[in-house]
């Protein structure tokens, strides 16, 4: 198994437009690879997600539904690294962002607070949280890890890795502080926006280099992260306040919030040595 998956990653990264394309038929051609990229860059994300979908809210022969998902999470994680579709190092990155999503769940769902509830048992739960939960935030860091190699980004003009460190502490201070102190979040959206807006990311589709600015990207990435969140709370994963009679959307705001997350993500994962490599800083 996992010698096809590193087979079929040769086959993505190889890959190149067959002569005699058209400039539509290029276009098509990189818009499909590109799809077959990205889908493989959520490997993690789809199986974990799968597993939600499968796993029924009444357990399986005896294990409760948050239990059995830990497991496989795990299970999932450890097989990735087994069939080197991660390295060592990747998964510590991973287990960083698992740190850092649970102690905000264990914030956020405490008496005080209650942003949102997990409202099944489980023996997994600590401090009201099911362990599981810090994985959803280990996936963002997942794609990001897979999707760097696979499409063979780089950076140019980023931010002095100082600056990107701080904006990124807090914005994730402020997931906490806006409960006492008032919510920052579209100052720091702001200050965000000045700091990358000559950030841009270079990426293959197929053998030919394209660009984008990479803010587009966070923003991207965070809603998908808000359709993830949707599904989710629609099968009774977790439910906010507004949802306990009936589920509804996830307030539209989530996705600023999520892609602010994205960017906090990213300033770690840029910490692994062979992603600094091909980050440019001006001088």
């Amino acid at each position: 198994m996992s010698l096809q998956f590193n087979k079929f990653d040769q086959w993505l990264m190889s890959a190149t437009t067959p002569t005699g394309s058209s400039v539509l038929q290029r276009f098509g051609w990189e818009f499909l690879f590109f799809g077959f990229k990205q889908a493989r860059a959520c490997l993690f994300v789809g199986l974990f997600f799968l597993s939600v979908l499968l796993v029924p809210r009444e357990g399986v022969v005896g294990i409760s539904r948050y239990d059995l998902l830990l497991l496989l999470a795990l299970l999932i994680q450890i097989w990735m690294v087994w069939a080197k579709l991660e390295t060592w190092d990747e998964a510590k990155a991973i287990s960083l962002f698992h740190v850092v999503g649970f102690a905000l769940e264990v914030f956020k769902t405490s008496g005080a607070i209650q942003s949102w509830s997990y409202p099944d048992p489980a023996f997994s739960k600590v401090f009201g949280v099911p362990l599981f939960a810090g994985f959803m935030y280990a996936a963002v860091g997942s794609y990001i890890i897979q999707i760097w190699r696979l499409m063979e980004l780089r950076v140019r003009n980023h931010p002095p890795y100082w600056m990107a460190a701080l904006i990124a502490s807090l914005v994730y201070l402020n997931f906490f502080s806006h409960h006492y102190v008032g919510d920052y979040r579209w100052y720091l959206a702001a200050i965000t926006l000045g700091l990358y807006a000559r950030t841009v990311v270079y990426y293959h589709p197929l053998e030919k280099e394209r660009q984008m600015p990479l803010l587009l990207g966070f923003v991207l990435v965070g809603f998908f992260i808000w359709l993830a969140e949707n599904i989710s709370t629609f099968m009774g994963l977790w439910s906010y306040p507004n949802q306990l009679g009936a589920w509804s959307l996830v307030h539209v705001g989530k996705w600023s919030s999520w892609s602010l997350l994205v960017i906090m993500t990213f300033t770690i994962v840029a910490q692994l040595k062979y992603v600094k490599e091909r980050i440019h800083v001006p001088d």
